[in-house]
């Protein structure tokens, strides 16, 4: 090809290669260009007070999200508070939960769930360690929710609990009782726990407990009264585990309770079911909201179908009593 020839070509292709390279640039993606990391969601998770259920509530709801994708700190950032059963502490923990904006709060207790609710109609909230949610006026009802709050139910098997300790008391039919009337949950399984009394022929003596400090001259206040003591799964009650234990150890009164942190803490047995797997459950609910797969109005209120009894060996021994024969029993030693 001839010089000539070959000048005219260049000149041809020469702007037709520069747009190349204009558009090539154009493609190329800068570092500031890149798209920034993806905000981690927030969760806010509140629990009414401090003790063993709960906690494992909290570690339950935890592991599972981590299984589920969102690992703390990574996918997510979890605020983590306690209000120590302070009921203006409640309140504000939850008030900042939503001036924060939290995605999503995690409410542990019914005094929680209710504080929650108070504080937002429209941030999504999940709960457990909550009796009945329809009790606690948080949703309209355990099939249809219809707000922005569901979860996982507590309430364990009240009827194989009160039987269990008429069994650990030889059938004598006079049951004592212990609750904080200021706990809704705790109402709920009183009323639950007539309703069987009654159907069985047992008389019951309830006594209220607000405090901690209560419980050593409650139950000494049972003894002779009584035959066994029936526990449901109340917060402040459990909160003094220990103390209800050796008050009722000194009075020769078999405990049967609602929770399990009660039979770690000393007391004789439970009939029970798994916090740290009402944690889990709860949060396979959460993940299901903040994919945007689900509203919280739309999810049904659930509850742990299987349950174990648990017994104390120690306790069981200071009471002189055996074990109900044909029973399977998982021991704490």
């Amino acid at each position: 090809m001839h010089a000539p020839v070959l000048t005219r070509l260049a000149a041809l292709l020469a702007p037709v290669l520069l747009a190349s390279v204009l558009l090539s640039g154009c493609n190329e993606t800068t570092p500031s260009a890149q798209a920034a990391p993806k905000k981690p969601l927030s969760i806010g998770i509140v629990q009414i007070v401090e003790h063993e259920a709960l906690d494992d509530a909290v570690k339950g709801f935890v592991e599972r999200l981590d299984e589920l994708g969102y690992r703390e700190g990574v996918e997510v950032t979890l605020d983590r508070q306690n209000a120590q059963g302070d009921q203006a502490t409640l309140a504000a923990i939850t008030g900042r939960f939503v001036s924060n904006d939290v995605d999503l709060i995690y409410a542990v207790s019914t005094p929680a769930v209710q504080a929650a609710a108070r504080a937002t109609r429209t941030i999504p909230i999940v709960a457990t360690a909550v009796t009945s949610f329809e009790r606690a006026k948080v949703v309209k009802t355990n099939e249809h929710p219809g707000g922005n709050v569901t979860g996982v139910s507590n309430i364990g098997p009240i009827a194989e609990q009160l039987d269990l300790l008429l069994k650990l008391t030889s059938g004598k039919k006079d049951v004592g009782v212990l609750y904080n009337p200021a706990e809704d949950n705790s109402l709920f399984q009183v009323e639950v726990l007539r309703e069987r009394a009654r159907e069985l022929g047992v008389s019951v003596r309830e006594v209220a407990v607000t405090s901690v400090n209560d419980i050593q001259q409650v139950v000494a206040s049972l003894r002779g009264k009584v035959a066994g003591l029936w526990i449901p799964t109340d917060n402040v009650i459990a909160s003094g585990s220990a103390i209800l234990a050796k008050s009722a150890a000194d009075a020769g009164l078999p405990v049967v309770t609602g929770d399990l942190v009660f039979v770690q803490g000393g007391c004789l047995a439970t009939v029970t079911i798994s916090h740290h797997t009402l944690g889990r459950m709860t949060a396979e609910r959460a993940v299901e909201i903040l994919e945007g797969k689900k509203k919280p109005g739309d999810i049904p209120v659930a509850r742990q179908e299987t349950s174990r009894i648990v017994m104390n060996r120690k306790a069981l021994a200071l009471l002189g009593e055996k074990a109900p024969a044909g029973l399977p029993i998982d021991w704490i030693e």
